[in-house]
Parts: structure tokens; C-alpha cells; sequence
């Protein structure tokens, strides 16, 4: 890019730069994602500016159009999908339900508890340390089941663990 583009660039994007920010809040609902798509998109503009003035019809078409493409991409990524809450619902379990756990005939007990897929997909998942995508093959299961099966296992397991199940008096 030679110095004139990267001058027009400049202040393209200076003239843009709280109306690109105020859209990208409306899109994520918070100052802090707003940030991260702004610095996103206007990377992206600058990687392809010289190709944008020489063709896109619109450049703010096309800078709007890389902001929705990078909102679009953060709210796909595995950490956008957390539920933040006051309490934490996986704490470590302590006490007489963490000894009981810990105990192989209380653990043998609780997988005895569990319906016989999921005590499958759990053993040899965590056991067995085997992938999702071993397990469903091994077990002849879809890879979806595998990974449903084994957040019920889980869930089902913390819960008689926390439970007291197992617990001596």
C-alpha cells in the first residue's frame, strides 16, 4: 500500500470510528466486544483496502459487511456460549461426599447407578482416555451421542456424589 492509500485509509476510518463502534455495540451488547470488532473489522479493511477502493461499489457497505462477519464469528466461538452466574455450579467436592467418591466401591456403586450407555461412553471416555470420536465408533454411537451421553453421565454422577450418596454416617 502506498502512501496516498494508507493516507485515504486513515481517514476513511477516522471518520467512521464511532459510528463503526456504536454498530458493533448494538451487535454484541457490550463495550468491551464492540472494541474487539471494531480493531477485527478495521484490521481486515486495511488488509484489503487497496482491493475496496478499486472495486466495492460501497466501502462502508463493505466495512459494515466485515463488522457483521466478525460479530457473526466471535458469537460462534466455544467461550461466547458460557453462562457466567454469581455461584459457580462445579465446586469441588469436599468432605465426606469427596471421601466417598474417592473410594472405589462408593465410585463402583455410582457407575453401577448409571444407565449402562452412559456408564460406556463414561468409562471409556474418561477411563479408557479415549476421544469422542473413538468412543463413538468403539460403541457404534454418533459422536452427538458420545458427547450427550457423557454430560448426563456426568451431570448424574456430581449429582449422587454431592448428594451424600454413598456417605457413611
Amino acid at each position: 500500500m502506498n502512501r496516498s492509500d494508507e493516507q485515504d485509509y486513515r481517514e476513511f476510518v477516522v471518520a467512521r470510528l464511532e459510528s463503526l463502534r456504536r454498530t458493533a455495540y448494538l451487535l454484541g451488547r457490550d463495550w468491551h466486544t464492540a472494541d474487539d470488532l471494531v480493531s477485527i473489522t478495521i484490521g481486515k479493511l486495511y488488509r484489503h483496502w487497496t482491493r475496496v477502493q478499486s472495486t466495492a461499489r460501497s466501502p462502508d457497505a463493505y466495512l459494515h459487511g466485515i463488522l457483521t462477519h466478525a460479530w457473526l464469528d466471535e458469537r460462534r466461538r466455544p467461550w461466547r456460549r458460557e453462562d457466567p452466574t454469581a455461584q459457580p455450579p462445579d465446586r469441588p467436592v469436599t468432605g465426606a461426599a469427596y471421601s466417598a467418591a474417592t473410594d472405589r466401591s462408593a465410585l463402583s456403586d455410582l457407575l453401577d447407578s448409571l444407565p449402562a450407555r452412559q456408564r460406556a461412553v463414561l468409562v471409556r471416555r474418561f477411563y479408557c482416555d479415549l476421544s469422542v470420536e473413538e468412543t463413538a465408533a468403539i460403541l457404534a454411537i454418533s459422536e452427538g451421542t458420545v458427547k450427550s451421553q457423557s454430560a448426563r453421565g456426568l451431570e448424574t454422577l456430581r449429582s449422587l456424589a454431592v448428594g451424600g450418596y454413598g456417605r457413611q454416617e
